[in-house]
């Protein structure tokens, strides 16, 4: 078959039809795309125009700007604290290895000797500019960041660094201050009133984040009043959302006016490595205020004593004592001798108020009474037997040493109802009677004169004890020459010695 035979073949005709239908068809369908195309878009866009309020976009744009001036007016006062710890530690000197290593120096001489050698350790926290005195200025932090530190390098906003020195330390509410000179200005913070933060309210952090310098984040206040802190911290802590990480500690938590309420000191979180998780908790200012100037004053800080020991009584002892629905701090323990005893402050006495301040529980008691000076006279409210009534407390120095005095800690014991889950758990007759012995403290009376945990104590001084209330009423009256006890002790009914006060 020749050429023209082939192109005017049935096949070949059909073929170039089909393919010019083809390339007809990619031309309309693309003629069409490109003239469709930008008259749809402006359809649509006229008819659903994306417009934003303008009075929703002005309340965010002053928002916006309410943020932003906090953060110019914080930032300058939140510095970074750079701390380096020198440890030094004694260790083997093996110059000749590998023979002094394995067989020791040949001669006995001077290379068998240990040397000392120096470790430094760095750490990272934030630090609040309170107060100035000409050239001097001074910054709170936490006890934490700074403890055991040789070397203290203050960092501030605007990008220099200056050598500090380390004021004074506070471990039981974990505050310390440091102090730096300089000619150049900086401007202090502004401290404000935590007593006035309420649930919800805005909270913004300033600090140094895992070393990221002059770090905002912004949250809100989730919870007041948390106790439990680290270390037996005795803030009542403010609690937060906003984002706090490890060196955050020491920094400032500020309100929506870029006035501090709390010192940011510890997280609560789930990782190892300590990672935000919402749960940051911030010293309020107040618990700082009078800390503030002790340290800039003296260097040391002095705690008001009572000399009671507190505890948060479960629900059966507040029932027991009549206190049901009560907020307030059970004195278990007085010590002989203590401003309390002398005031008049007896073992069971439910304490409620100091000063006409309602104490919530054991924490906020022990601080409201070491924010007390020594030599105020404090009045404390208190229920007793049911009837609230009214004590004077001239209030005492702190001292470590009689805090700890056992042997002056009167009674000495905690004690608790035979209640149906404590006589399932020692087998006893649900008809058992007396009061469980929970804890006998170390050297005190009761340990003196023979009581141990685990004993059940059926009389005072030969009255027989049938509840909690009675044997707190008996402590109180029958007990102002001597002490002793009638228990059972496994089976055994068993009398005390004598306690001779």
């Amino acid at each position: 078959m020749n050429i023209l035979q082939k192109l005017s073949s049935k096949n070949l005709l059909v073929f170039n039809l089909v393919l010019i239908g083809v390339i007809f068809g990619f031309f309309l369908a693309f003629l069409s795309f490109s003239c469709s195309t930008p008259q749809t878009s402006t359809v649509r866009a006229e008819e659903n125009p994306v417009i934003i309020p303008e009075n929703a976009l002005s309340m965010a744009e002053g928002l916006q700007t309410v943020f932003r001036s906090v953060a110019d007016k914080v930032l300058p006062s939140v510095v970074e604290l750079k701390t380096v710890s020198i440890r030094r530690q004694q260790t083997p000197n093996f110059p000749g290895i590998p023979w002094e290593f394995f067989f020791g120096p040949r001669d006995g001489g001077p290379d068998s000797r240990e040397q000392e050698r120096e470790y430094r350790s760095q750490g990272l926290g934030s630090g609040i500019i309170v107060r100035q005195n000409k050239d001097t200025y001074y910054v709170l932090t936490n006890n934490h960041v700074v403890e055991n530190a040789n070397e203290i390098i203050v960092a501030a906003n605007n990008g220099k660094e200056y050598p500090a020195e380390l004021v004074g330390t506070d471990q039981r509410k974990d505050l310390a201050m440091v102090s730096f000179k300089t000619s150049d200005s900086h401007p202090l913070a502004v401290l404000g009133d935590s007593d006035s933060v309420r649930v919800g309210d805005w909270a913004i952090a300033v600090g140094n984040p895992l070393g990221f310098m002059s770090s905002v984040t912004m949250g809100i206040v989730s919870a007041v009043g948390r106790t439990g802190g680290p270390a037996n911290n005795i803030n009542d802590f403010i609690q937060t959302d906003t984002s706090i990480n490890q060196g955050n500690s020491g920094g400032a938590l500020v309100n929506i006016r870029g006035e501090v309420i709390g010192i940011n000191t510890w997280i609560a979180s789930n990782s190892s490595g300590g990672g935000s998780v919402g749960l940051g908790f911030a010293i309020p200012v107040n618990n700082a205020k009078r800390t503030v100037d002790e340290f800039i004053n003296t260097g040391t800080i002095s705690y008001g004593w009572l000399g009671v020991s507190l505890n948060d009584p479960g629900k059966e002892t507040l029932q027991v004592l009549g206190l049901e629905g009560k907020r307030g701090a059970l004195a278990s323990q007085v010590f002989i001798g203590s401003p309390a005893e002398k005031g008049g402050i007896r073992p069971g006495d439910f304490i409620t108020q100091v000063d006409g301040r309602e104490a919530r529980g054991m924490n906020q008691l022990t601080m409201m009474v070491g924010d007390l000076k020594p030599g105020d006279q404090a009045v404390f409210s208190l229920i007793r037997d049911g009837a609230p009534m009214d004590i004077t407390v001239r209030i005492e120095a702190r001292s470590d040493q009689v805090a700890s005095e056992n042997k002056k800690l009167w009674p000495g014991l905690y004690v608790a109802p035979l209640t149906d889950e404590i006589k399932n758990s020692l087998k006893l007759d649900k008809n058992a009677r007396g009061l469980f012995v929970a804890q006998v403290i170390a050297d005190s009376p009761a340990d003196v004169i023979g009581l141990r945990q685990g004993d059940r104590i059926t009389a005072i001084n030969g009255e027989e004890v049938q509840d909690l209330a009675a044997f707190y009423r008996f402590l109180r009256e029958k007990t102002a020459k001597e002490l002793w006890f009638g228990f059972i002790r496994g089976e055994s009914p068993l009398a005390t010695l004598k306690y001779k006060r």
